[in-house]
């Protein structure tokens, strides 16, 4: 395992310096100029635009700027906007937003998910199979903006049960509805893992040995059957939880939360490539060292798994 381990961790450098090369080459490459956009309509002066070019080195070769921007990060700087503001400070006036959102739809993707998905395993062929079937299928098939004005209309507007927008109510008020949103599509996909994953060990023959030493079905399901049958969905919901922190962009700015998603998007047309650089730096470390803990996770829960190998 120890061997395994340092293996998936040199990994991950190898990913997240080839990640954050591709992600700093593409915004090196946008075009027009970020200086010139900080002045509106309002032209700035030449002198004003070559200082400024000189002071955040925009008219360095790509290579220096990247390999300066690594070595401040190796510092645990990410750099400064073009304000003058340091990228971590805006983030972390953001990340309490993007916190609660994501773990609220997360706990909601792992609660009615699995449920679900055990639930039309058991019933496998009967309506309640059927109903989540469709319903599932009927969610995904839904674009996101359409699904989170819909439940604003219902659940904000007319039946008055949530707020609309904005995070004045705080936790959990401002934040259930925009989550159920998110969480939904995660929901679907859960479900319908656990369901085929369920189905699938509930035929093995470990489940018809433990049933034929008069083992209960309720022990055989939640202690045997449960913890094979994780393995697909524990895979989905960590991964999706990365997904979760990045902040839904378009979810974010329907409910006019200021989380990082809001603030990625207003960044990219703001042409700040720092902070844009900033942000998913951040992410992707989020991203891989979530994977290496799912293929640890993994291991735990399936014994059959050899990571040392």
């Amino acid at each position: 395992m120890t061997r395994y381990a340092t293996r998936r961790i040199l990994e991950l450098v190898i990913v997240f310096l080839g990640v954050t090369l591709i992600i700093y080459a593409l915004v090196f490459a946008l075009p027009g100029d970020p200086i010139r956009a900080l002045g509106g309509q309002r032209p700035l002066p030449q002198s004003v635009i070559d200082a400024l070019h000189e002071r955040y080195h925009l008219d360095d070769p790509f290579w220096q700027q990247y390999l300066r921007y690594l070595g401040g990060l190796f510092h645990g700087d990410l750099g400064v906007d073009f304000n003058g503001r340091a990228v971590s400070d805006k983030l972390a006036s953001r990340w309490p937003v993007t916190i609660k959102l994501a773990l609220t739809a997360w706990v909601i993707e792992v609660v009615l998910g699995l449920g679900l998905g055990v639930l039309a395993a058991l019933k496998k062929g009967k309506w309640a199979d059927r109903t989540i079937l469709l319903v599932t299928i009927a969610v995904t098939s839904i674009p996101v903006f359409v699904l989170g004005a819909m439940a604003q209309l219902v659940f904000g507007v007319k039946w008055g049960i949530f707020p609309v927008a904005g995070t004045t109510k705080g936790w959990p008020m401002a934040y259930v509805l925009p989550a159920i949103v998110i969480a939904i599509f995660g929901i679907a996909a859960v479900s319908r893992l656990t369901r085929a994953s369920v189905i699938e060990n509930l035929g093995a023959d470990y489940v018809r040995t433990a049933r034929a030493k008069g083992m209960r079905s309720r022990r055989v399901l939640w202690v045997h059957v449960m913890r094979n049958s994780l393995i697909p969905a524990v895979t989905f919901l960590a991964i999706d939880l990365g997904y979760l922190l990045g902040g839904a962009v378009i979810v974010e700015g329907l409910f006019n939360l200021p989380g990082v998603g809001n603030l990625l998007f207003t960044s990219i047309r703001a042409h700040e490539g720092v902070t844009v650089v900033g942000i998913s730096t951040v992410l992707i470390v989020i991203f891989l060292v979530v994977n290496v803990l799912v293929d640890l996770l993994q291991g735990f829960l399936d014994p059959r798994v050899r990571h040392g190998d």
